[in-house]
């Protein structure tokens, strides 16, 4: 029998039953509470799951916005599947893109919203003076307004195996710090029996773009492409020519391993087989996890006749956080954007990424919180990143790069630098066919993004 008290019971649990139905539903008045903001992101596990960490801890802080991260595969699968949602009317609000598809991200147009413009139009503070400037020139247009967030940075630099040093009668706690320097290194670690005792990955980044940010020398024109889509490349520079025959010789010579395109050869070093890698300031956490010998960290080395003695900054890699918009997109879901960005911008939060991941402390308080907390100190060698990217102001050289459709280019100029390593032309030829071929993409992406 039914009595009025189970009735009362029933009655109870189903009522509750309905509210936590309700608050599940994404559509629920419950639910709407939040803003929900949604955030693309390209980053695989480890890394991943910690900037899904700090995803969790900006949704923890505060009861007024939800974002939701959501992991879309490598940075270009990720472009891909923003551009497709953008074309289909239901883009992300956020997307993670790699620096290789800034140019892409700033031909956008109305695709994009611009960080300058939404906290402008949000009324959050926002100073772009706090980031790095390699890191902030990078994301901003050519008159000097941030386009996008930056959050996940890093440069090249060069680690070395101080065990190989003192075998080959080196000083273990002296890098190279020019080219002249690391030929010389080199030959005396062949002569004690190394097989490989220089590498480099990411052959286009490290080797020529790098190179002609530190040496204050165009990669292209219009400012490396920031003045314009009708930037031509320009490494045929002596500089370029020089240092790529050196490449070509040392190879011959047996002083330096080609091990592959992009990150290919970064196992070379951690394995112990080459001596000296110039790779991802990125690759210290896996030299930490592999390598059963005693290393160093070092920045890139010059040319002391092209630099004068006075390297300037090098460049950037990594990501940034662009803002995409969408016909239905409304001002309460922009203002949870910048609420979002905001907090990534906090420099203790950036810190703390910095300390986590092995990334590059994007603002210049970061830096200071890490070094006040004795980072530095408990792991030597973690600063040089950041002390490569900002021992001068940037010039319109080592600014970065603007060029469209960039890692074509890039792959381009590796399969060019293959046949020279392969002995079928030497520097001058490997360039000039670069150049040439490279040129006939940048028109292209000019043709299609004209208008």
């Amino acid at each position: 029998m039914l009595t009025r008290r189970k009735l009362a019971l029933l009655t109870g649990a189903a009522t509750t039953s309905a509210l936590l139905f309700a608050a599940a539903l994404p559509g629920s008045a419950l639910a709407q509470t939040k803003t929900v903001v949604d955030f693309w992101h390209g980053l695989p596990q480890p890394l991943g799951g910690q900037l899904e960490q700090i995803v969790k801890d900006f949704n923890d802080s505060q009861q007024a916005v939800q974002v939701n991260a959501s992991y879309k595969g490598s940075y270009p699968e990720t472009m891909q599947a923003a551009i497709a949602a953008f074309r289909a009317g239901n883009a992300p609000h956020i997307v993670q893109m790699f620096e290789v598809g800034t140019a892409t991200m700033m031909a956008a147009g109305p695709a994009v919203k611009p960080v300058y413009q939404l906290m402008q139009e949000t009324g959050a503070s926002f100073d772009p003076d706090a980031y790095i400037p390699a890191v902030k020139g990078y994301y901003s247009s050519k008159d000097g307004k941030m386009m996008a967030l930056p959050f996940n940075s890093s440069t090249a630099i060069m680690f070395y195996n101080k065990d190989a040093f003192t075998k080959a009668g080196l000083d273990p706690n002296k890098a190279p710090t020019t080219w002249p320097e690391l030929v010389d290194a080199a030959k005396k670690l062949k002569a004690s029996g190394s097989s490989c005792p220089f590498t480099t990955s990411w052959p286009t980044w490290v080797q020529l773009e790098q190179l002609g940010a530190i040496h204050n020398t165009p990669f292209a024109t219009q400012a490396n492409g920031y003045g314009g889509l009708n930037a031509e490349l320009k490494i045929d520079a002596p500089l370029y020519v020089k240092h790529v025959q050196t490449l070509i010789d040392m190879q011959k010579d047996g002083l330096f391993k080609y091990g592959g395109r992009d990150n290919k050869p970064d196992a070379l070093f951690p394995s112990g087989e080459c001596a000296m890698i110039q790779g991802s300031s990125s690759l210290r956490s896996r030299i930490l996890k592999e390598a059963t010998f005693a290393w160093g960290a070092a920045p890139l080395p010059y040319w002391p006749e092209f630099a004068n003695n006075d390297p300037k900054n090098g460049i950037i890699g990594g990501a940034a956080f662009w803002v995409m918009t969408s016909p239905k997109r409304t001002p309460a879901e922009y203002k949870a954007v910048s609420q979002f960005f905001t907090y990534l911008a906090k420099p203790e939060v950036d810190a703390k990424w910095h300390m986590d991941t092995g990334y590059v402390p994007v603002t210049l308080k970061g830096i200071e919180i890490a070094k006040a907390q004795g980072y530095y100190e408990k792991n030597p060698g973690a600063d040089v990143p950041a002390a490569q990217l900002t021992r001068t102001p940037t010039t319109e050289n080592s600014m970065g790069l603007r060029l469209g459709n960039l890692p074509e280019i890039r792959n381009i100029i590796q399969e060019e630098l293959e046949k020279a390593f392969q002995g079928q032309q030497d520097a001058k030829q490997a360039l000039d066919a670069s150049i040439k071929r490279g040129n006939t993409v940048l028109r292209n992406f000019e043709r299609a993004n004209k208008g």
